[in-house]
């Protein structure tokens, strides 16, 4: 066991200490919020064991690397959106119980999120403690912070309303995490059959294979083509020859490819391809075109200006050609244009969503047309998404049992061969 000692608020606000067995800094903190306080410090008490582990220091493989790769591998990553969601909606929760900012970001810095290290949280409060505000501190650490992030954070600032922006943020967050989560969810099953069909096939034509085709040479008979063609692939992939071959030519063939996804050029057409692909091009067009919406909404509900949100909108969208198009409708917006006027010139954005988005400017509630269109798009891509595993499942399974019907078929045709070859000549 280990001791804490602990400072912690009342929802009252009251500042009450203590002092806590427990086995580590975990369940101190468990402990504390069972007791309905949010904890201000929490520290090891004089003599206890909260940091001490059998053997010292535990081992850490960084210390070995080179200044400049051990300062990269501590730099914090950029946190996956369900982090991101998490921290907002905990550093949301202790503003709403009435702690001040900079109690609550000292609070943070004990309630460590999973992918958001308790650096970021020390930062940020040093940053406020020396009269930066909580945007410019955050925007000292873009790879947490996006620019989305940042600028609605500072929206909230500027209007009083911080604890809703960030309870906005972290719903946010929490969508696109969940829009995430359904497209991985949608994708398992056929990796695990395509998987499965390349395992049963690699087995069959390393394993079970050439124990047949020595039997088909002691045999010496004439083989059906099936099986020829099978024998031919065998040679093919047993050869190192043609093993390196292909190796040169995949390694060629991937590096051309990468060089051609990284240019202009590549990178337009690829995305382009991505819109317009039979299955999946409607799912990937939902995705983006409720992404915009979602994203658009959320900044412009919040106070950020159009331009602005315009500008951020775009650095989030993956797609280049949805990239292109927003661009095109910020210049146009500058010139005093509405956004649906431009976003229909761009010939990329569907009809309806122009359409909303038009009454939302003749009705002053732009923020509301694109919440809604999120919405409707949202949930298309739920159904979208069933579409396309439902037709891409059947699809992959058909194919692999083609795939193991002509293995086994070849190998058949060639026992029955053998077979008949064995009977004629015992009638002779």
């Amino acid at each position: 066991m280990a001791q804490f000692t602990y400072k912690a608020r009342k929802r009252s606000g009251e500042i009450v200490s203590g002092l806590l067995d427990v086995n580590d800094r975990g369940a101190a903190l468990a402990q504390i919020d069972k007791l309905g306080l949010f904890p201000v410090a929490l520290d090891a008490a004089k003599g206890g064991t909260a940091a001490a582990k059998p053997g010292g220091a535990a081992f850490d493989l960084r210390r070995f690397l080179p200044p400049t790769l051990r300062e990269a591998a501590l730099r914090p990553r950029k946190p996956r959106l369900q982090e991101l969601a998490t921290f907002t909606q905990q550093l949301a929760n202790l503003l709403k119980s009435g702690m001040p900012l900079t109690v609550a970001l000292n609070s943070m810095t004990h309630l460590e999120t999973k992918g958001i290290p308790s650096s970021v949280s020390k930062q940020l409060k040093s940053d406020v403690t020396e009269g930066r505000s909580l945007s410019d501190a955050m925007a000292k650490q873009p790879v947490v912070f996006s620019d989305m992030y940042v600028n609605m954070v500072r929206a909230g600032e500027q209007s009083g309303a911080l604890q809703d922006v960030l309870r906005r943020l972290a719903e946010h967050f929490e969508r696109f995490a969940e829009v995430q989560q359904k497209f991985t969810a949608a994708l398992i099953y056929p990796a695990f059959v395509m998987l499965t069909g390349l395992v049963i096939v690699f087995f069959f034509m390393t394993y079970m294979l050439p124990k047949f085709l020595s039997i088909f040479a002691d045999m010496k008979v004439d083989l059906p083509a099936s099986t020829r063609v099978l024998i031919g692939i065998s040679n093919f992939f047993s050869d190192p020859i043609y093993l390196l071959t292909m190796g040169i030519v995949f390694v060629a063939g991937s590096i051309v490819f990468l060089r051609f996804r990284a240019s202009d050029l590549g990178r337009k057409t690829l995305d382009r391809w991505k819109l317009n692909a039979p299955v999946v091009g409607k799912v990937v067009r939902l995705h983006l075109f409720g992404q915009f919406a979602r994203t658009l909404s959320t900044l412009m509900q919040n106070g950020v200006s159009v331009l602005t949100a315009l500008k951020i909108t775009e650095q989030v969208i993956p797609n280049s050609v949805l990239k292109e198009a927003i661009a095109q409708t910020r210049e146009a917006v500058t010139d005093g244009k509405t956004i649906a006027q431009p976003l229909a010139r761009s010939k990329v954005f569907p009809q309806l969503m122009i359409d909303l988005i038009k009454i939302g400017e003749d009705t002053g509630d732009v923020p509301g047309a694109l919440r809604n269109l999120a919405d409707t798009y949202e949930s298309e891509l739920n159904i979208g998404l069933r579409v396309m595993t439902n037709l891409i499942e059947p699809v992959m399974i058909v194919g692999i049992a083609l795939g193991v019907g002509f293995l086994l078929l070849s190998v058949l045709q060639a026992m029955f061969s053998i077979t008949s070859n064995i009977g004629t000549s015992m009638g002779r």
